[in-house]
C-alpha cells in the first residue's frame, strides 16, 4: 500500500472517562494489560504495508509521545516518511486542543501537501478492533467511491450498556451497491443497525479541497457539514465497507473495563490478537511470580507482577503486588499498583501507582465501577 497514508486524530481529554483521560489522551488508556489504545489502530496500518502514518495530538498528549517514541517498534523509524508526531501548534488563540477533525487537519495541512501518497485513511483512536485495510481500498476503488466509510451492524446497547444515546455517535442506511442513501447523527432511536467506525478513505487531492472548503465556509464539524450534507444532496459518492471482525468503541468507563473483561473470553482474545500482530512498546520486565498459596483463576497478568493472595476474573498491569489475603475479582489494575493484605476488590479500575491500604473494602456494581485515579492512596 504505497499510496496510501494513515492519519490518526487522536481526541483530547474526555469527561466521560474521568479519573482515566485527567493527565493522557483517550489514544494513551492501557488496555489488556500492556497495550494502549492507538496500538491497534497504528498495527493495524503498519500491518496493511502502509509506510507513512501521522498522528495528531491535542491536550495531555506526553505519556501518547513517551509511547511512541521514534516508531521502532512498529518499524516506522525510516528516513522516507515514517511515523509522524504532529503536536498542537500553541499560540495565543490556540491553547493545545482542537475544534474537530477538519480544525486538526487544517492545522497540519504542511504535513498533508508534503507526503506524495494517493489515498488517505483516516481514523479517530476509540476505536479498538484487529484488520489489515487491503480490502477496504479495494472495494473504495470498485465502487467508485469519492469517499468510503467502515461501519459495523451494532444496537445502541452494544456499543455502551449505560447510554443509548451520544451527539456523537452516527448511523447511516446504504443500497445494495453500497452506497449511503440517509445518515443520522446522535438519534435516539437510529432506524438502522449501520454504526459508523470513524474509519474512512478517500483521495488526498480530495481531502485537500475539502479542508480549504470548510475554513472558507467555518465549517467544523465534518460528519454533519461535509458527509450528511452530500450524502442528502451533494455531488459526491459516499459508499459503506462492513466490517465484521471483533469491534470496541471506547469513550465511557463501562466501555473501557467491557473491553477488558471482553478480553478474558477466550473467544474474544483470540479475534482481536489471532489475526494479525499488534505491536507495542516493549518493556523488559522479569516474569510474573506467584508465591505459596496464591490463586489466579481467569485473569491476564503482565510480567513483573507478585502475586500472593487471590485474583479472579480481572487484568493486571506491568509490577502490580497483590499481597497475602487480598481478593481481587472483576477488576483492572494498571501498572504499579500495590494492594495490602486483606484487601477486597470487585468491579474496580485502579490507573497507575495506587496504593490500597490494608483491610479496605471497594466493591461496586457491574455497570458502575468505581475508579481510583492514578497514585492515590485508598
Amino acid at each position: 500500500m504505497k499510496d496510501v497514508m494513515g492519519l490518526i486524530y487522536t481526541s483530547k481529554n474526555e469527561t466521560s472517562l474521568r479519573e482515566l483521560t485527567a493527565s493522557r489522551a483517550v489514544a494513551a488508556l492501557p488496555v489488556a494489560g500492556r497495550y494502549r489504545m492507538i496500538d491497534f489502530m497504528l498495527s493495524n496500518m503498519v500491518n496493511s504495508g502502509i509506510r507513512n502514518v501521522g498522528v495528531i495530538m491535542q491536550k495531555n498528549y506526553h505519556s501518547l509521545m513517551d509511547h511512541l517514541g521514534s516508531g521502532k517498534e512498529w518499524d516506522l523509524h525510516t528516513r522516507n516518511d515514517g511515523l509522524f508526531i504532529l503536536p498542537p501548534f500553541l499560540t495565543r488563540d490556540n491553547v493545545g486542543s482542537y475544534r474537530g477533525i477538519l480544525d486538526a487537519l487544517h492545522s497540519n495541512l504542511t504535513y498533508l501537501r508534503r507526503s506524495t501518497q494517493e489515498y488517505v485513511i483516516l481514523t479517530t483512536s476509540h476505536t479498538v478492533l484487529n484488520t489489515t485495510f487491503d480490502d477496504l481500498l479495494d472495494f473504495h476503488e470498485e465502487s467508485r467511491a469519492d469517499i468510503t466509510l467502515v461501519y459495523a451492524r451494532k444496537k445502541p446497547e452494544e456499543i455502551d450498556e449505560t447510554i443509548t444515546l451520544s451527539p456523537r455517535h452516527v448511523y447511516f442506511s446504504v443500497d445494495e451497491n453500497g452506497v449511503l442513501t440517509d445518515m443520522e447523527i446522535g438519534p435516539t432511536q437510529p432506524r438502522t443497525q449501520n454504526f459508523y467506525m470513524d474509519i474512512m478513505v478517500l483521495r488526498r487531492d480530495l481531502l485537500l479541497r475539502l479542508i480549504d472548503q470548510a475554513f472558507a465556509e467555518g465549517i467544523n464539524d465534518i460528519n454533519r457539514e461535509i458527509l450528511q450534507r452530500n450524502v442528502h444532496n451533494g455531488p459526491m459518492r459516499i459508499c459503506g465497507y462492513e466490517y465484521k471482525g471483533y469491534n470496541r468503541r471506547v469513550e465511557t468507563i463501562n466501555s473501557y473495563y467491557g473491553l477488558n473483561m471482553d478480553l478474558l473470553n477466550p473467544e474474544c482474545r483470540r479475534a482481536l490478537f489471532g489475526s494479525h500482530p499488534v505491536y507495542t512498546k516493549v518493556h523488559d520486565e522479569v516474569p510474573a511470580r506467584y508465591m505459596e498459596g496464591a490463586q489466579a483463576i481467569n485473569s491476564l497478568v503482565a510480567d513483573g507482577c507478585v502475586i500472593e493472595g487471590t485474583i479472579e476474573n480481572s487484568v493486571l498491569f506491568r509490577g502490580v503486588h497483590v499481597a497475602k489475603g487480598a481478593h481481587i475479582k472483576n477488576s483492572i489494575l494498571m501498572q504499579g499498583d500495590t494492594i495490602e493484605a486483606g484487601v477486597e476488590i470487585e468491579h474496580v479500575i485502579l490507573d497507575k501507582g495506587v496504593n490500597v491500604l490494608s483491610g479496605s473494602r471497594l466493591i461496586a456494581p457491574k455497570l458502575y465501577p468505581i475508579v481510583v485515579g492514578k497514585n492515590k492512596t485508598v
